[in-house]
């Protein structure tokens, strides 16, 4: 029992990390820049090796390929749209937004995406898992168990210093949108919600005030731990449940930017 978990938890990390390579992959070419394309620091997408295990226990048995695209499309979506409902539950913001999708509930998940997902879970039961499979049996036992309990603890550590580092997110956004406001009010010409956002007054003064942006680039390090302002930069979506830090958010990536 213990051999058939330690192949499941391998397969997990496996299958996560190949979720962060096409994740990081997909975003640094949209982008034009590196980005970690993951909630944790290491390069796994636990939401990827979740779903991968879970279609190799519960479809390996399935072999039409139109059906296992169905079955496939159907729990991605099922388990995308809850990783997203619980993450927003428990850090009040939401990592990713489908919103501009067509045929979208809620921006949490989108057609494009389970047609993906359903494309992938044929590829994965059907090629890559039999040639993992075998590859995973030829490690002798001793070394898997060794190898899961290095890689257990060194994800739960990577957990652990994600989540606290995130936990008070809204905390340092509310002090934060405070000084970046009193910043640039005195800088000059005062700033107006609705009429200037943020990240086009901070624009403005990058080309007259460089002491003012160096200014607001140290208060932003200073107030958002490492954790969150990875977060902001790696998921362009990335949006608190509070709207009013909307376009403070904007600003933050503003400044990261510029900062590099």
């Amino acid at each position: 029992m213990l051999l058939v978990v330690e192949r499941f938890f391998l397969w997990f990390v496996l299958y996560s990390v190949a979720g962060w390579v096409y994740e990081s992959i997909l975003v640094s070419v949209e982008q034009r820049r590196w980005v970690n394309r993951g909630f944790l620091n290491g390069p796994l997408c636990p939401i990827y090796g979740t779903g991968a295990v879970l279609c190799i226990a519960l479809l390996s048995g399935l072999r039409n390929p139109f059906a296992l695209f169905l079955a496939c499309a159907v729990g991605a979506s099922v388990l995308e749209y809850a990783t997203s409902w619980l993450m927003e539950r428990m850090f009040h913001a939401r990592w990713w937004d489908y919103s501009n999708y067509r045929f979208t509930i809620q921006g949490r998940v989108c057609l494009a995406g389970a047609i993906v997902f359903g494309l992938g879970g044929v590829f994965l039961n059907l090629v890559a898992q039999p040639f993992v499979a075998r590859w995973t049996d030829m490690i002798p036992p001793l070394a898997l168990t060794v190898l899961c309990a290095v890689l257990l603890a060194v994800l739960l550590l990577d957990l652990i210093v994600t989540v606290s580092g995130m936990l008070h997110i809204e905390d340092s956004m509310k002090a934060l949108n405070d000084t970046v406001q009193e910043y640039i009010a005195k800088a000059g010409e005062s700033w107006q919600s609705g009429r200037q956002t943020l990240s086009d007054r901070l624009r403005e003064l990058s080309q007259s005030r460089q002491d003012v942006m160096l200014r607001l680039q140290k208060t932003v390090l200073k107030a958002l731990n490492r954790q969150q302002r990875r977060m902001i930069r790696a998921f362009p979506h990335f949006s608190l449940k509070s709207k009013r830090y909307d376009s403070m958010l904007e600003a933050i990536r503003e400044l990261m930017r510029r900062g590099r």
